[in-house]
């Protein structure tokens, strides 16, 4: 690759994926090892140094339109998020379940409200989506190997603010689908779909990255004052 040239892909891949691989093992870990406070309090500090680390290689959360309109976009968006994630979901889990410890409660709600939020979007609306527009755009141009060439010879940084096709919003909606438990597939894609198209309107992540950490704040929250752990 000539030296000139914006890392592709393949050679990001790492920078993006760690922060989250090392939330989910810091959650894997057996409880007797790690009890859930610890857990996510593990997670969150794993995670945001690994953010903190591959920060110079990842896209940038701001656009070119105003951050203050993407931050209340994303207010708006998070909230709406919410409720279409309870609506969604609803078919699919049983009221009640086992309430967390408030020490748990809390650090899930702290980690899941910031760190999550951003290397969630980061990977799947900053990495996979563009990706998956490049690789689009290179199949309906013939490409011999679009896959291969989008990983190799593209970055992410060559694909513009807001750019999409509807190819594109279903593989990064089910790519951050695929992340969640079973149950939570509809909800996961929709909510999905709904980042993305936050990515389209305000042409920036900052707006998916506000709206991401809204919704998780809030619907913890919700959960909390309904007694409705299932859903969390």
């Amino acid at each position: 690759m000539p030296s000139d040239r914006a890392p592709s892909y393949y050679a990001l891949l790492f920078s993006y994926v760690l922060p989250y691989f090392l939330y989910v093992f810091a959650l894997m870990l057996p409880e007797r090892m790690l009890p859930k406070p610890w857990a996510y309090a593990v997670a969150l500090a794993a995670s945001g140094l690994a953010l903190a680390w591959a920060w110079r290689w990842l896209v940038p959360l701001r656009g070119p339109r105003s951050p203050l309109g993407s931050v209340l976009a994303g207010v708006a968006g998070g909230v709406a998020g919410t409720a279409l994630w309870l609506l969604v979901k609803a078919p699919f889990y049983e009221p009640g379940g086992e309430p967390w410890s408030p020490a748990a409660f809390w650090m899930r709600l702290l980690a899941s409200g910031t760190v999550v939020a951003v290397f969630e979007e980061l990977l799947f609306r900053g990495l996979v989506l563009r990706g998956a527009v490049q690789w689009d755009r290179l199949r309906r141009a013939g490409a011999a190997d679009p896959l291969g060439e989008t990983l190799h010879e593209h970055g992410p940084a060559e694909i513009e603010p807001g750019a999409w096709t509807p190819l594109a919003l279903v593989v990064s909606s089910l790519a951050f689908a695929a992340g969640h438990q079973f149950a939570e597939w509809p909800a996961a894609f929709a909510y999905g779909l709904l980042m993305a198209g936050l990515w389209i309107w305000r042409r920036d992540l900052l707006s998916a990255v506000v709206a991401h950490g809204v919704t998780n704040v809030t619907l913890a929250l919700w959960v909390r004052s309904t007694g409705s752990w299932a859903v969390w």
